[in-house]
């Protein structure tokens, strides 16, 4: 290949990845990139803040590696030889002070940001929260609406503008609960319950996923959420108490077996206290529980 062929493909090699990773950032088929909520908006602002702030490091190093290796080749007799220059004050300041800087801006917003997108934390609202709670079992999700006494399989519908505190366990391998336009993971571990705050900005649909393998089924453990105006919520609620079905102990131990590719189920009532019971089930204290208080 020409040298001047190879000069244009070594300059043009980083241009078009920095392009590229822009394109990804505005495609709407990115999640991450596309956010619905105000966790996923901030989250998303925090990692082109970072791609962005790298970029004043890694252009200059590509810049500088090609320049040299066309500069100082074989072939370039013109170019000074000096085997005896190993220090200069001016560039090591530069070549070591802006990472050192670029690592102290970044270690101010990490820290900032890790407590400001703690999951733990509840978000600030005019709306008073709602809690749903979130069982991981093989290979689905199972969603309890304590408030409202009802529960879903594969499917969870919320309203919009209101503070969802999302109670993550599993009864079964651990897990990893995600929506990615709505924000970021949090795992489902049995025994421990962990908390994952989310709002959605408006009405809208959501692909919710496993973000940790856990088997067989695990490529298909996914299910739907969706934020819905009050009204539809309420009429989604009353619709669902209507229905047939009910969770009662019996049923949860048929639906905690593993399955694969399960469609989205509700139920009209749930076992009273079910989801502490599923905690329970990996507490010590639970084997001394009369029979007709476990699961």
């Amino acid at each position: 290949m020409n040298s001047k062929y190879k000069l244009a493909f070594l300059t043009f090699v980083p241009i078009g990845a920095v392009l590229l990773a822009g394109f990804f950032i505005r495609s709407r088929d990115a999640a991450i990139f596309n956010p619905q909520g105000v966790i996923a908006s901030q989250q998303r602002d925090l990692i082109v803040f970072a791609l962005l702030l790298s970029l004043v490091v890694v252009i200059p190093v590509f810049v500088l590696t090609f320049f040299i290796a066309w500069h100082y080749r074989e072939g370039n007799h013109k170019a000074q030889y000096s085997p005896n220059w190993d220090h200069s004050r001016w560039p090591e300041t530069i070549w070591w002070g802006i990472p050192l800087t670029l690592i102290l801006i970044l270690s101010i917003v990490t820290w900032r940001t890790s407590h400001e997108l703690d999951p733990f934390k509840p978000l600030s609202s005019s709306t008073p929260p709602m809690t749903i709670q979130v069982v991981a079992l093989d290979w689905k999700w199972l969603f309890i609406y304590p408030e409202q006494n009802v529960a879903t399989v594969n499917y969870v519908p919320f309203p919009m503008d209101t503070p969802i505190d999302f109670n993550i366990t599993s009864d079964a391998p651990m897990n990893s609960f995600w929506i990615p336009n709505l924000g970021g993971q949090i795992y489902a571990m049995s025994g421990m319950s962990t908390h994952l705050n989310l709002m959605a900005d408006g009405a809208g649909s959501y692909r919710g996923v496993s973000a940790n393998i856990s088997g067989r089924g695990f490529a298909d453990m996914s299910f739907k959420a969706k934020s819905l105006s009050y009204e539809d919520f309420d009429e989604w609620v009353q619709s669902v108490r209507q229905s047939r079905g009910n969770l009662s102990a019996n049923e949860y131990n048929r639906l905690a077996r593993p399955s694969q590719n399960n469609k989205p189920a509700s139920y009209s009532s749930v076992e009273p206290e079910l989801y502490n019971k599923i905690l329970m089930k990996y507490m010590l204290p639970y084997n001394q529980l009369p029979k007709a208080e476990r699961l």
